[in-house]
């Protein structure tokens, strides 16, 4: 709170992307649960929203300019590059706003409250524990073979069998592209046909999403807890609060509390006629009484509609009241390796046994504070026991079925070992194959390195000293953009992705493709597109890179694209670091190798 309140006195507080200035209420919209859903917009209605790192889900918190005063705790559910809607349980009064992106105190509470029930724990929680702190070996039974259909590769069989075989704690490894989400779905569904209850969660409500609706196609009874501003508008349905309001019983509930303000009112007038001695009082304990039978019933409603489910999906911050007492017979964690240790061990609460699924050569969790990041808070639970317990836990998939095989070799042999297959619908797909005629060379070819070594091609610092850019880099990017689309490539099937939030803005600055998504490494975690170009930034004398040399990140760039993968970058810069000058390296070995010089901007 503190460290928010000396952000809104500096003058640049936009350009961190957690700040939103300026705005008005453009529109509101009553959601789930009497929510109020309030579209922001800028004073003048002639500017977008400068880049920022509003998401779905982010907590928000409103405030009133020019005096700072906070009005208001809510909730991202939607955005666009004009406006932002958040949800309310109180309508935020006022004509000129402020939005900063909130600490959530919330979830770092329930983390430590769980800590401490794992830490006093006995009985099945206790072995759990002392499994995943290596104080006990997990078990598991002879797997049995699955007649699954044929959509499933033979890694995929081996680690749902493996699964399922578990008596307490398994690992998923899904590097990209290899269908890990179906995989866990699947193994879901298996135990649900074995008439067991499953609490599948993800640390991110998009990887709730994802989960959610394979869950729903696979045909489970499933439900979605949560705040419904944070579900996809078109899985809402599933949420637990649409659910409840469409049973019958709600209506009672309403009646009730309509009642209870009805009776509440009649108790505060003032009458010409002295009311009888202590009816006022009877008046107003009568409603209270049946605003606490109202909710009585509402909870009875709520654990109906839970126990009826198979599955409960959730955000692993999940609200543990909701729940009650109930335990479920899998826990499954989806995107595992996003996720904090502490954000594991709710789950541990509740489960018999536990699986984590996850790939940690990709994005570790987001921590801010470096001592935090330095004492291990980053090391996600998942990787940690990868490290330590390997295959003994383990199972690994390996086909993948995004990427031609030129664009995948250098992610499987750096973090795989070598261990990935393309499948053969996508080893050899081209953009070629998109367009007609497919004439040029650049649509025949899978990977492109643009070497910028010697052309004064120089990153800038921003005058805040926050973020980096790189203009001439940023200029080449959107020629490459243009020659695709003028090629017949449409401009919603190329992404660019760069790894600072400043050349993310100079970007969507200079780009004319709406549809066009321009992003950072994170935002593109779990996505693909046909095209992705990545521009790499660094250049400069001192050969510095900066934060590039977290290769997990660089991972999940270099996979994002499905036929053409365009990467930009100084070579006497990134080569200084190993995995960047074998990336450049693999590249001249395909052919795929290019100098600025070769290439004659418009």
């Amino acid at each position: 709170m503190m460290e928010r309140r000396k952000i809104r006195s500096q003058a640049n507080a936009e350009s961190r992307g957690d700040t939103l200035l300026d705005l008005v209420i453009e529109d509101h919209r009553t959601g789930l649960g009497g929510r109020y859903l309030v579209t922001f917009v800028k004073r003048n209605r002639t500017q977008s929203l400068p880049w920022n790192r509003f998401r779905v889900g982010s907590p928000v918190v409103a405030s009133l300019e020019p005096d700072g005063d906070d009005i208001g705790y809510g909730i991202v559910c939607s955005r666009n590059n004009g406006s932002v809607e958040v949800a309310f349980d109180e309508w935020p009064d006022g004509d000129r706003f402020r939005l900063d992106i909130s600490a959530d105190e919330i979830t770092r509470s329930r983390q430590l409250t769980a800590l401490a029930a794992v830490g006093n724990a006995r009985g099945r929680v206790a072995h759990l524990r002392d499994i995943l702190l290596y104080e006990r070996e997990s078990r598991f039974d002879e797997p049995k073979p699955l007649d699954l259909d044929a959509r499933f590769n033979d890694s995929q069989k081996s680690a749902i069998e493996f699964a399922l075989a578990s008596r307490d704690v398994a690992i998923i490894h899904g590097p990209p592209g290899t269908g890990k989400t179906t995989t866990v779905v699947e193994l879901i569904r298996q135990a649900v046909t074995k008439g067991q209850k499953v609490l599948a969660c993800a640390p991110s409500n998009t990887g709730v999403d994802n989960l959610l609706e394979k869950l729903v196609a696979s045909g489970v009874r499933v439900v979605r807890i949560g705040h419904p501003a944070r579900v996809q508008e078109e899985l809402q349905q599933h949420t637990l609060d649409a659910i409840v309001e469409s049973e019958p019983a709600t209506k009672v509930v309403a009646d009730m509390l309509r009642e209870a303000d009805k009776i509440a009112r009649k108790a505060g007038k003032f009458t010409r006629a002295k009311p009888a001695p202590g009816a006022r009082h009877e008046m107003r304990s009568e409603s209270r009484q049946l605003r606490e039978d109202a909710k009585l019933y509402e909870r009875q409603i709520i654990a109906n509609v839970l126990d009826r489910a198979d599955v409960i999906c959730a955000t692993t911050n999940f609200d543990p009241d909701i729940l009650g007492d109930r335990r479920f017979d899998l826990g499954v964690i989806d995107e595992a390796c996003q996720c904090t240790e502490p954000g594991s061990w709710p789950i541990l609460l509740r489960s018999e046994r536990i699986v984590l699924a996850g790939d940690h050569c990709q994005l570790p969790p987001t921590i801010l504070a470096k001592d935090a990041a330095a004492e291990g808070f980053a090391v996600s639970m998942m990787e940690r026991l990868v490290r330590d317990l390997g295959d003994s836990i383990t199972r690994q998939l390996q086909v993948q079925y995004r990427m031609h095989a030129q664009i995948m070799q250098y992610s499987s042999d750096s973090f795989y070992n070598g261990s990935l297959v393309a499948a053969p619908s996508v080893a050899a797909h081209l953009l070629a194959d998109l367009v007609d005629p497919p004439h040029e060379l650049i649509l025949q070819t899978p990977v492109l390195f643009v070497d910028t070594a010697g052309a004064n091609y120089d990153e800038e610092l921003e005058p805040d000293g926050e973020s980096r850019c790189n203009p001439l880099e940023a200029k080449w990017v959107m020629h490459q953009v243009r020659e695709f689309c003028a090629l017949g490539i449409r401009p919603d099937d190329i992404a660019i992705i760069a790894p600072y939030a400043a050349q993310v803005r100079l970007l969507r600055q200079m780009c004319p493709f709406r549809s066009l998504e321009i992003d950072t490494v994170d935002g593109f975690q779990g996505r693909e597109k046909e095209v992705v170009i990545i521009t790499l930034v660094r250049s400069n004398p001192t050969c510095e890179i900066g934060f590039l040399a977290d290769t997990r990140r660089m991972n999940v760039a270099i996979t994002r694209a499905k036929r053409k993968l365009c990467m930009i970058g100084d070579s006497a810069t990134l080569s200084t670091h190993s995995f960047y000058a074998d990336l450049i390296a693999y590249t001249e070995n395909i052919d795929s190798y290019r100098s600025i010089w070769e290439i004659q901007l418009d």
